[in-house]
């Protein structure tokens, strides 16, 4: 698949996608959602890519879904907008949280709507101090997709997440920080710079490791504390017979830096 409305780019075992839609603040159209889809099915097929960076060109990160699109779909009687969940959101956000290596997101600027959420559903948010999350479903009647009504409240908690969603109040990138919504905010000189850094060290590290704990983190959202430390020790016996763990405890004993190779 051609890319048109994202770019892709792989170095260091870190595979870089920005959404490419700068004209239109990264909106979303099912064309720039099947290639975005399309990438990350290849992050997944391919060994060479350890860790995935995604990022926006331009001002916004992703303003959530092209409007243009939707009123289209919602005009027509024999269509609704969950038509668009279906195709565009559920998929995206399937791929992140399923995607058993780490997602990292560097918000360049405006987060709005589903563009939040998606940047929200990633492993490690990284922001610019010039960004900005808005919920911002509210202002046209509709309410938090992209796995809005799940990822938030369980990140800032039940209050702070239908007051933001409710008011549609834009939340800068160091408070955000401070609520506990993303990990960092840097001045926007630096920001994808420090993002570049964390996803090339994680490319280095133990990926077999960081897949399984993603696997284990997601299972901790439905289960009891005693199904949860079973499904933990299932993995902990995956993660033991991985080439990394050996090679981690080999380079312990012999007290040298470790050799990852992401098997």
């Amino acid at each position: 698949m051609s890319d048109q409305f994202i770019t892709t780019h792989l170095s260091q075992g870190v595979l870089t996608i920005t959404l490419n839609r700068p004209d239109k603040l990264n909106s979303f159209i099912f064309d720039m959602a099947d290639e975005l889809k399309f990438a990350f099915a290849q992050a997944e097929s391919n060994d060479e890519v350890r860790c995935v960076l995604l990022t926006g060109e331009g001002r916004a990160f992703c303003a959530g879904q092209d409007l243009a699109e939707a009123i289209e779909i919602s005009d027509d009687d024999e269509r609704d907008l969950s038509e668009i969940v279906h195709h565009t959101y559920i998929p995206i956000i399937k791929a992140i949280r399923t995607l058993e290596k780490p997602v990292i997101c560097a918000v360049n600027g405006t987060a709005a709507g589903a563009g939040a959420n998606i940047a929200l559903a990633c492993d490690i948010v990284i922001a610019s101090e010039k960004a900005v999350f808005i919920q911002s479903f509210s202002q046209i009647g509709l309410i938090p997709d992209s796995g809005g009504t799940y990822i938030l409240p369980r990140l800032i908690g039940l209050a702070r997440a239908t007051a933001l969603t409710f008011l549609g109040k834009k939340v800068p990138a160091k408070e955000a920080v401070e609520m506990g919504m993303i990990w960092k905010s840097y001045p926007a000189d630096e920001y994808l710079d420090e993002a570049k850094a964390i996803a090339t060290k994680l490319a280095s590290m133990p990926t077999r490791g960081f897949g399984l704990t993603k696997r284990g983190f997601n299972a901790g959202f439905s289960n009891s504390l005693e199904d949860q430390m079973k499904v933990e020790a299932k993995l902990q016996a995956e993660a033991g017979g991985t080439r990394d763990y050996k090679e981690g405890v080999q380079a312990f004993l012999e007290k040298r830096k470790p050799d990852f190779t992401g098997e």
